[in-house]
Parts: C-alpha cells; structure tokens; sequence
C-alpha cells in the first residue's frame, strides 16, 4: 500500500515537472529566436529562414539599431515617461490606500469600488476621450500628457493592492504612534511606507514594466519623433517594402534591458509583496 502511494506521488511529480518543462521550453522559443534574429546577417534570413542554425553571429545589428534606430534618443525618453509616472503612481496611490485600509468615512467603500472599477474598464474605449482631453487641455504631443495618462490610468490597481496589504499591518503600531505625538502624515511617511516596502517593490517592477512597454497611448498621444518612447521609436525601422527584422529584433532587445535589470534588483521582494495581503 505504501509502496503505491509512493508511485503515484512519484508519477505525479514526474508529469508536472514534465508539463513546466515543456511549459518553459514553449516560453523559451520565441525568446531564443528572437536572439538568434538579432546576431545574425539579414541575407542569411532571407536565404535560410528564421528557423535556421546561424552560419554567421555579429554584433551589427545592435550598432544599427542603436545609431539608425534612434534608441540614444528614444530611451531617455522612455524614462523621462516612465519614472515621474511611477512615482507618481506609487504616492498618489499609497495615501489613498492608507486611507481606504485605516480609516472609516462615509463613501469609503464606494470609493473601492470606484478603483475597482477603474481597473476593469477597457482601455480602447478610452482613446478618443483621453485625446481630446489631452488637446483641449494643452498636453498633447507633450510628455506631461503621457505621464499624467499612466499616473491617473494605474491608481485603481496600485491602490486597491496597496490597501490589502495596509490591513495586514497591525493597528498596535500606529496606535503607539499616535501615544507618542505622531500625526497621520508621519504615521504615513515613518510607519506605514517602511512596512509596505515589498508591496511598494512588486508594483514598482509591474508598473515600470507596464508603463516603458507602453506602445498604444505613446502612438495616441505623442506625434513628434523627439519625445517618442523607445516602444513607438522602433515602429520607424520598418520599412514600406521591405523591413530588416535584425535591426527591429535587435533594437527591441536593447529596449527590453531596463525591464530586465529593474526586475531582477528587485525580484526578492516580487513574490512576497504580491502574496501577503492578498487574504486577510
């Protein structure tokens, strides 16, 4: 009996690690050809196919995609899009979850619901709204148009996150600190941010990742190629006839980096932040 038991568990074992293995092999293989694209010749694509073996690995693609491509142009607008929206996004939505987690008012659940429901509305049909707002008020073609867009479109999911954890902090510690003198803003600053840190990280990675990624409202709302992120910038590499993909894939590799770095900096606090408070 015993000796089954341990069959079974061992053929379970085996066919679940046998469908994540597959499960990462399928992930991998848009991935390796993309790398596989970016360091070869384009005449040997064109030739042999994308599925071939390299006969020829060079690092030119990456040159051209970084000096034909614009990418010393448009990564730093990328970032000059993406950190303020971020910081943004984090404050703004950390003192609306103290708020919702720590204090009773009447409309506060409504409020909630308001986030929630802001988290649930499909973006597409906010295209023609957000431009002529952005027009009427002056931001279009700005970089002030896109970062308040992210700022105000990712409050409801960083609030409503931010807030299931708050709850988890327990009241003792800010009652202590209300003993002591403190007012709310300090509780907030002092107290609650420091405790939050993981929560505050995982939304970090997500929201960088979310928002220097963006490539429709950075289509919608910017029409100069000066203040073009690098996502709507490598829309310029392809061609009316014919579109070298060893510079695109390339270009879009390079693109990819900072995501990259700010994940695995923060990647011990990804999985614990998103995990507590997510249950009471």
């Amino acid at each position: 009996m015993i000796s089954s038991q341990h069959q079974r568990r061992f053929w379970q074992q085996t066919l679940i690690y046998a469908l994540l293995i597959l499960m990462t092999v399928l992930w991998l293989i848009p991935v390796i050809s993309a790398v596989l694209t970016a360091l070869r010749p384009f005449n040997e694509i064109l030739t042999y196919g994308f599925w071939s073996l390299p006969r020829d690995i060079t690092l030119q693609n990456f040159v051209e995609a970084w000096r034909r491509g614009g990418l010393s142009r448009y990564l730093p607008n990328s970032f000059i899009i993406t950190l303020p929206s971020l910081v943004g996004t984090l404050f703004l939505s950390s003192m609306a979850a103290y708020a919702l987690a720590r204090f009773r008012f009447r409309g506060d659940r409504f409020l909630l619901f308001v986030f929630v429901g802001g988290m649930m509305l499909p973006f597409q049909i906010l295209l023609l709204p957000v431009f002529r707002l952005t027009d009427a008020l002056g931001l279009y073609d700005t970089y002030w148009g896109l970062i308040l867009f992210h700022t105000s479109f990712q409050l409801g999911f960083c609030t409503f996150v931010l807030r299931n954890y708050m709850r988890t902090v327990p009241q003792d510690i800010l009652d202590a600190a209300r003993v002591d003198g403190c007012n709310e803003f300090r509780i907030f600053w002092q107290i609650m941010l420091p405790l939050t840190k993981p929560a505050l990280a995982a939304l970090a990675t997500l929201e960088f990742t979310w928002i220097f990624n963006d490539f429709l409202w950075a289509l919608v709302l910017i029409q100069r190629e000066s203040l073009k992120p690098v996502t709507a910038g490598l829309a310029t590499l392809q061609g009316q006839y014919v579109t070298d993909w060893t510079v695109i894939v390339a270009g879009a590799l390079l693109a990819t980096l900072p995501t990259v770095i700010v994940f695995l900096a923060l990647q011990r606090y990804f999985i614990r932040g998103l995990t507590l408070g997510a249950v009471k």
